[in-house]
């Protein structure tokens, strides 16, 4: 797999950390370049994943330091930063990257998207995603300076996420993880949902 294309919109000068790694401050550009590059990047084998849901374009602080904004109502989110990621689903992105973002307008649960199942819902339900969700690094500022690494994993996969990439701390994470689901504080169902999505592209890719 590729962690690509990047699917912001970046629609903020002064962005941190975003800039030139997005097509375009327009949303039209950049998701007809995310599904090009999508569709490009699929037909060689190799899964695309598109990046940092629900767009980390209009942010003024690096999510890699600390806590990470945006602002904007749920109307502007989506006749802007989902764009390119409604396009990119169309496409056919097998992964899909949400980012450790607030949306104190647009959610209500407080949480960066990375632990929020209102926005990862969003995601699922009403964009109608039906791959891979994974975690931006969780060793970044963003979940360090606020949550464990257990903590945080758990929070992740609760909140619909399948993958977990990168926890400051795997083996903390990996134990926290295993001890949730024997109490049943993730269920089985969650589980099986996650496991599903990431056998099924297996299987998809011909690994099984």
């Amino acid at each position: 797999m590729d962690f690509a294309p990047v699917a912001d919109v970046n629609t903020n000068p002064d962005n941190p950390v975003i800039g030139t790694r997005a097509f375009s401050s327009d949303p039209q550009a950049a998701a007809s370049k995310v599904a090009e590059f999508i569709a490009a990047i699929e037909e060689t084998g190799v899964s695309a994943c598109a990046k940092h849901f629900p767009g980390h374009g209009d942010t003024a602080m690096d999510s890699h330091l600390g806590e990470t904004f945006v602002e904007h109502d749920m109307e502007r989110l989506r006749s802007v930063e989902f764009v390119p990621f409604e396009q990119a689903i169309t496409a056919g992105t097998d992964f899909i990257m949400a980012g450790h973002i607030k949306t104190p307008n647009a959610t209500t649960d407080g949480m960066p998207a990375t632990l929020s199942s209102e926005m990862l819902g969003i995601l699922r339900n009403d964009l109608g995603f039906d791959g891979i969700i994974i975690t931006d690094a969780m060793n970044m500022g963003a979940i360090v300076d606020v949550y464990g690494s257990g903590e945080s994993a758990v929070m992740a996969v609760q909140a619909g996420v399948d993958m977990v990439l990168m926890p400051a701390n795997l083996s903390e994470a990996a134990e926290a993880l295993t001890a949730a689901i024997e109490k049943g504080d993730i269920s089985r169902e969650r589980v099986d949902e996650a496991l599903w999505h990431v056998l099924s592209l297996k299987y998809d890719k011909g690994i099984l």
